[in-house]
């Protein structure tokens, strides 16, 4: 087996180590610990040695001495030796997995939950996820968010010592509490996906590691959540949305819109995938958020041009989803349709609306959208006042070429930014 082939059996195996060794042992930051220590090993070890029969079983076994001798080496007291001795591994840990441990897919589910404790903070646990499902790496974390590797290796430890302050034992949450923790859960993929489909900062436009990563977490909550819904919703929003993504940019990297990009592009496999999942998400019960947001991604998709859109039924649609959730962003999209639909001036005014609220009101998008509608209606010198602010309050390098641009072709600036 490669060194890729290996690095790859690593990280799809990292999140089931480390869940059973949070779940027998409880010491959630120590595991984690422990388990990069035995990936490291096993990085070492098996490219020269050969892959075990049982890769997991190898991992957990030595991930397991690793923490019981840090359990020792913290405590340092025979009541410590004891609890961890009452707690030894079994003897079986070369017994297939399959036989042995039936929940270890549950493990993994658990453990997406934990780092989505509602004690932490959104980014805490986007980046709790990322390292301990995701398998990145704290220097891969802080490059994708752009952030110094320090400040990222204190959120992360902050992070891990509020749940291990809480007292949270590692396992499924409460009747009463899964929805809540499942809804936390499915947001933080989605926020993983948005900022790498749509980068916030930087000189690149998407951040494919940080979208990848979230569709093949929310494939694997879908593995084992078969029969919800709206997981299965999210899973389809995140596929047709990634389906234009090839064509987002031109050759020099710069931001092509959806009306100008070439759809012959689009990732059709993806397309497909994600209509699939959301025909038979559908008809289980009232859609929730994410399967409207992919019914309007699949309308887009099935559109042949962007004036043939049906944007009257996704105007509706977001007009659903606006009675579902309270999100600047949403009523900024649907303003977008309402102007398709029924013309840019009704756009404008709602967009006006927008401006009252905090929330989106300093936003560069509240301001490119305004800026695209003004200059349909032709008020060209209000238009390229529009872009211009919107290129000052963006900090995607992308973005401020794009706006800079448009603002260019409606008067003598520069098209740099």
């Amino acid at each position: 087996m490669s060194a890729d082939q290996v690095a790859g059996l690593l990280r799809q195996s990292a999140p089931q180590v480390l869940a059973a060794l949070v779940r027998r042992y409880g010491h959630f930051d120590s595991a984690e610990d422990a388990v990069q220590e035995a990936l490291l090993a096993a990085a070492t070890q098996w490219p020269v040695h050969g892959v075990p029969d049982n890769p997991r079983a190898w991992l957990i076994t030595v991930a397991s001495r690793r923490l019981t001798d840090l359990l020792r080496s913290e405590q340092a007291r025979k009541q410590r030796e004891e609890t961890v001795a009452r707690r030894a591994l079994p003897q079986d840990w070369l017994t297939p997995a399959a036989d042995r441990q039936p929940t270890d897919s549950d493990d993994t589910l658990i453990l997406l939950f934990l780092c989505c404790h509602p004690s932490l903070s959104p980014p805490s646990q986007v980046a709790l996820t990322l390292r301990a499902v995701g398998g990145l790496t704290t220097a891969e974390i802080a490059r994708a968010f752009l952030v110094p590797e320090p400040t990222m290796t204190k959120r992360i430890g902050r992070a891990k010592k509020t749940i291990k302050d809480s007292g949270v034992p590692f396992a499924p949450p409460g009747p009463g509490d899964r929805d809540a923790r499942l809804a936390a859960v499915l947001r933080v993929l989605y926020l993983i996906f948005t900022e790498g489909y749509a980068a916030t900062a930087g000189a690149r436009l998407h951040r494919v590691e940080l979208s990848t990563e979230a569709i093949r977490l929310t494939r694997l909550v879908h593995r084992l959540l078969p029969d919800d819904a709206e997981v299965a919703g999210l899973l389809a929003l995140l596929l047709l949305t990634d389906a234009r993504r090839e064509s987002r940019t031109g050759p020099g990297g710069e931001l092509v819109p959806m009306q100008e990009q070439d759809r012959g592009r689009w990732h059709a496999e993806f397309i497909a995938e994600g209509i699939a999942l959301l025909t038979a998400a559908l008809p289980r019960g009232v859609p929730g958020p994410y399967q409207l947001q992919a019914a309007i991604a699949a309308l887009h998709d099935e559109a042949p041009s962007y004036p043939d859109t049906d944007w009257p039924q996704i105007m509706l649609l977001y007009e659903r989803l606006l009675a579902l959730v309270d999100n600047p962003m949403i009523a900024l999209n649907h303003a977008v349709a309402v102007a398709m639909a029924r013309g840019p001036q009704a756009g404008l005014k709602l967009v006006d609306g927008l401006e009252a609220d905090a929330r989106i009101a300093d936003d560069h998008r509240l301001h490119a959208v305004r800026a695209h509608l003004l200059e349909t209606t032709g008020d060209v010198a209000a238009a390229r006042a529009a872009y211009l602010l919107a290129a000052q309050k963006t900090m995607s390098l992308p973005q401020q070429r794009y706006l800079n641009t448009r603002a260019a072709r409606l008067g003598d600036l520069p098209t740099s930014g």
